[in-house]
């Protein structure tokens, strides 16, 4: 629900800035990664990209409780809550001495980001649909990667300057602006005719109900490959840029770089999204996901890293197919579960998430000496993707068939 003091460019711009709050936490502390790892008594680049990963545990865990919930109580109420989780977790991790409790920490911050997270996708879906609703989430994410452009380079000069501590000041302080602006000028979009009775069931049967639509498990899985090829790329950037290339001052700008080429493909998609629709983009961009990898191993697998030119270059092309994907696919996996917005983001939130962390530390631990194998994720990702586009074709064809 929008309110007549609220235009539809604030909505947009106050979504992207609750997903942002994930985003800050994720990519601000990716200069400081080595920093850190000093600071709590690590020497392992793979034990310091699982303070990436691990993040990524807690938001879907964390999706689950939330998700059902805000179908009950309502979108507003449980993004406070989750937001003073993430507040009393973001201590934990500064208070942190070691790498056991600060990945706790970050479980904990995972799960409290989960309700903006998967909150802000319910009251999209609570507010649009159809190609219009996948038209607004592109916007949202363009707006939204705007933060990991400008994140690294934020973490490092916090880093530099206040040491590794003032970054997590710096997100909850971010994050305390968001919710205040929420509270102040967002009405809340679950009306009151649609709220489902809390009781111990509701996660069963919104999942039961989330079942019947095989386009939501479909689109949700294919999301699940996609966020864990691209979170390979999260956690091992840091690894591949300042260690294997030795660009630890230009690293922040490289991210920016590759962020940008998400932004403006995902800004593309809103245009191109309502004359083309979801479906074809997706198939579209599928392919070419799939395709960029195979033509870089065919040139560099078993070979030393390229020029850090022409691996940005494989990058930024890969990164823009996943600019049409991400949006795409959320929305296609909710377009069908509106009624149960809440636990329906949730299930799709905590399946893909879930998916991804175990995707993201296996393929992470191969990425030592070059980034081919993290090309290898993208492709066997890519694969993973067309196979379950093409199954869904076959079985939604044999359905219509049976009912004719």
């Amino acid at each position: 629900m929008i309110s007549k003091k609220q235009s539809q460019t604030e909505f947009i711009i106050l979504m992207a800035s609750l997903m942002s709050i994930v985003a800050l936490s994720i990519d601000a502390i990716l200069p400081a990664l080595d920093a850190i790892g000093i600071s709590i008594g690590t020497t392992k680049p793979a034990d310091n990209q699982k303070l990436i990963t691990m993040i990524f545990l807690g938001l879907g865990f964390g999706q689950l409780i939330f998700g059902p919930l805000s179908d009950s109580i309502g979108r507003k109420p449980i993004i406070y809550m989750g937001f003073i989780l993430f507040v009393l977790a973001s201590f934990v991790c500064v208070m942190a001495q070691s790498l056991e409790v600060m990945i706790i920490g970050r479980v904990l911050q995972g799960i409290g980001l989960s309700a903006p997270r998967t909150i802000s996708i319910a009251m999209v879906r609570d507010s649009f649909s159809g190609d219009y609703m996948a038209k607004i989430m592109s916007f949202i994410v363009a707006i939204f990667i705007l933060v990991p452009v400008v994140a690294p380079a934020l973490g490092k000069l916090l880093l530099d300057n206040f040491g590794w501590q003032s970054i997590f000041n710096g997100q909850l302080i971010f994050g305390a602006i968001i919710m205040i602006w929420l509270w102040k000028r967002q009405p809340e979009t679950l009306h009151p005719e649609n709220k489902i009775k809390l009781s111990k069931e509701l996660f069963i049967n919104g999942l039961k109900e989330f079942l019947k639509f095989k386009t939501s498990i479909a689109f949700t899985l294919i999301s699940g490959f996609i966020t864990g090829s691209f979170m390979v790329y999260l956690s091992a950037s840091q690894d591949i840029f300042q260690n294997q290339y030795g660009m630890v001052e230009e690293f922040p700008y490289i991210f920016a770089a590759l962020a940008i080429s998400v932004g403006f493909a995902t800004f593309l998609n809103g245009k191109f999204v309502l004359k083309y629709g979801m479906y074809k983009l997706v198939r579209a961009f599928l392919i070419s996901f799939t395709a960029i990898p195979i033509i870089y191993l065919i040139l560099f697998y078993g070979k030393p890293n390229p020029n850090v030119y022409v691996l940005v270059s494989f990058f930024g092309i890969q990164f823009f197919s996943i600019g049409f994907l991400f949006g795409n696919l959320r929305s296609l996996a909710m377009q069908p579960v509106g009624h149960i917005a809440g636990v329906g983001a949730a299930i799709n939130g905590f399946t893909s998430t879930i998916m991804a962390v175990p995707i993201a530390t296996y393929i992470g631990g191969f990425v030592k000496t070059t980034a081919s194998p993290l090309f290898i994720g993208f492709l066997i990702c890519g694969c993973g993707s067309i196979l379950i586009l093409v199954i869904l074709k076959k079985v939604t064809k044999t359905a219509s068939l049976s009912t004719t």
